[in-house]
């Protein structure tokens, strides 16, 4: 990029947005697609994606086209673009006809900085037409895994985009996602014409976010702990497996006095696009949802992510929990699992209608997920090399490294939970085996003539709990697996060999009581809060307070005029005037004309 454009991107990103200078690969980035050749980027949730097409959007002659795949979230992008004093639009179906002519009209015009649109209505024959008459400064392709056919967000959609590079060969394009290993980047480039595009991969790291992971024997009771202990009035997601059980978790976490709505494909259009909207535009609002929710989130003072069932793949807990801490912040990404969670996935992974190549593909995936969730050492080195990242040393973030688990001889008490598989045939549950090792007398059993198997009674050592446990674990090492077709019952599969024999010993992880990984220590646990020391608290409140009343009055989410962050590089710096209140992070020109007396004025009160 020659010097003169080089200087536009810096003053563009200091004047407008307010930083003093580009982080990580954003600068090789942009200069890449300001001279208008492609760019595949892969960077973490919270990384500064958006900047790498925004300022060569305005940079650029012409309007950057943006591709997003969500219609709900493209007024609130383009409310945080309007709120710095930036052109910007949207097209979508929500529109009445004369409000897209409207738009249509200003892009033909030139005056646009950046449009909006869904990649069903770009692929549109009037749109593309719309395109071919309109000078275009880049198309920028966001949640570019969703082209991905292996992936856990695939659109067929984003199939057809590959016609922007046959179309309009002059225009740079910019791909970008925070989740993609190796094989989805190679997918994602191939299906978008992107082979020869500069790839630029950024650390997937995310040390902001403390990484938890437990089994619980109460879940509910596990999280509502966490949350009072680390989370009191702060906003976050709780992800369900199932449409009931997010209604079930929202209504019990209302009735135990936490604010939360719920959110999943079964809602109507319209609660679901409200309950989105108080989530963005209230404080210390939970969302409890499927994995329906979440993309393209730009929320950033999410603090806690919190799973009650399994992923079914490393990438998808990676882009939810990536969700949480956008702002850079301390935040939580806590998981609580059980032997159901693992029985559930199998059973839909057995019964899926995919070939056996995706079925194949799908159960790897299911297996490095139950992996992590096993782990006994650091979680963040073995997330980091699933993306093909590595960390010399273990993180000192995630429960393992904070507390780490104490592991347990289990070979035996495999032995005899897997000879009790063996010698009831293979067509029992887990709870009916379990009945068998501990000596439980039933009519089924005695009907089954189970109690005068040698295995009958001979678990008494340990508790029905500490068999789930163990069972869990059998399977989540595919010591075991779920017979669909036997309706649930536990089989062995040709690993369970060795350890039969005799040949392989077996150190499982020793579950603690009730908790899920939030053994947080106590510097830890201050952490988890941004950093205002207890005399600046007060002016940190009385700065949130004012934030909200300009965005309720502005009829924005409350991070568009300032995020948590700005606050609290406020609170650090204390500026006297306009002068220093500019050299805050986040506080461009027309914010600081916009907002910078009021804010000010606070900052003065409390001084």
């Amino acid at each position: 990029m020659d010097n003169q454009r080089s200087q536009e991107a810096l003053e563009v990103l200091q004047t407008i947005y307010g930083y003093e200078e580009f982080r990580g690969h954003q600068h090789e980035i942009v200069s890449t697609v300001i001279q208008g050749q492609d760019a595949l980027v892969l960077m973490p949730t919270g990384g500064g994606k958006s900047l790498c097409y925004q300022v060569p959007s305005l940079v650029r002659p012409g309007t950057g086209i943006i591709v997003s795949p969500l219609i709900a979230l493209m007024q609130d992008q383009v409310d945080a673009l309007v709120a710095l004093n930036l052109k910007a639009a949207f097209i979508n179906s929500s529109m009445d006809a004369r409000s897209i002519a409207s738009t249509e009209q200003a892009l033909l015009e030139g005056r646009l900085d950046m449009l909006y649109v869904a990649p069903e209505r770009l692929l549109m024959p009037t749109m593309l037409s719309l395109l071919d008459r309109a000078q275009i400064a880049l198309f920028a392709i966001d949640e570019a895994h969703c082209v991905s056919q292996w992936g856990h967000d695939f659109r067929k959609e984003y199939m057809g985009l590959d016609v922007l590079s046959q179309r309009f060969p002059t225009v740079p394009r910019i791909a970008l996602t925070a989740t993609a290993d190796e094989r989805t980047r190679l997918e994602i480039a191939n299906n978008l014409n992107l082979n020869a595009a500069q790839q630029f991969v950024s650390s997937f790291d995310r040390p902001n976010i403390h990484y938890a992971i437990g089994e619980p024997a109460n879940p509910k009771d596990a999280l509502l702990s966490f949350l009072n202990e680390h989370h009191v009035g702060d906003a976050g997601i709780v992800y369900c497996l199932s449409r009931k059980k997010v209604e079930q978790i929202a209504e019990w976490l209302n009735d135990n006095g936490r604010r939360a709505v719920a959110y999943h494909a079964g809602l109507p259009a319209i609660e679901r696009a409200n309950n989105q909207k108080r989530f963005l535009r209230e404080d210390g609002l939970i969302v409890v949802a499927t994995i329906a929710f979440g993309m393209g989130i730009d929320k950033p003072d999410v603090r806690f992510v919190a799973h009650l069932n399994l992923p079914k793949s490393v990438e998808a807990y990676y882009q939810e929990t990536g969700r949480a801490g956008r702002d850079g912040l301390s935040s939580n990404a806590w998981m609580a699992y059980g032997l159901q969670d693992v029985i559930n996935l199998r059973s839909m992974m057995s019964q899926s209608d995919a070939d056996e190549k995706h079925k194949r593909v799908e159960n790897h995936k299911l297996e490095t997920m139950l992996g992590l969730a096993e782990l006994t050492g650091c979680r963040r080195k073995v997330l980091l090399s699933y993306f093909g990242d590595t960390l010399e040393a273990p993180c000192g973030n995630c429960d393992n490294c904070i507390s780490p688990p104490e592991t347990w001889d289990a070979t035996n008490d495999a032995r005899k939970a897997l000879s009790c598989v063996y010698r009831t045939g293979q067509r029992f549950g887990v709870t009916y085996l379990i009945d068998v090792l501990l000596g439980k007398l039933s009519e089924r059993i005695q009907r089954f003539e189970h109690d005068k198997q040698s295995t009958f009674g001979i678990g008494t050592d340990l508790s029905a709990s500490d068999w789930r446990n163990l069972f869990r674990q059998l399977i989540a090492r595919g010591l075991l697996a779920v017979d669909v077709d036997g309706h649930g019952s536990v089989v062995l599969t040709e690993s369970s060999r060795p350890v039969l024999r005799g040949e392989q010993s077996l150190h499982f992880r020793k579950v603690k009581g009730n908790a899920a990984g939030s053994g947080r220590t106590r510097s830890a646990k201050r952490k988890s809060k941004i950093a205002i020391s207890d005399q600046d608290q007060p002016l940190w409140e009385a700065l949130r307070v004012l934030r909200k009343q300009l965005s309720d009055l502005a009829g924005v989410p409350a991070y568009v005029v300032f995020s948590d962050s700005t606050l609290a590089d406020m609170i650090a710096i204390k500026p006297r005037d306009d002068n220093e209140m500019s050299s805050v992070n986040g506080v461009g020109s027309h914010k600081l004309e916009q907002y910078g007396d009021e804010f000010l004025a606070v900052i003065r009160d409390y001084g």
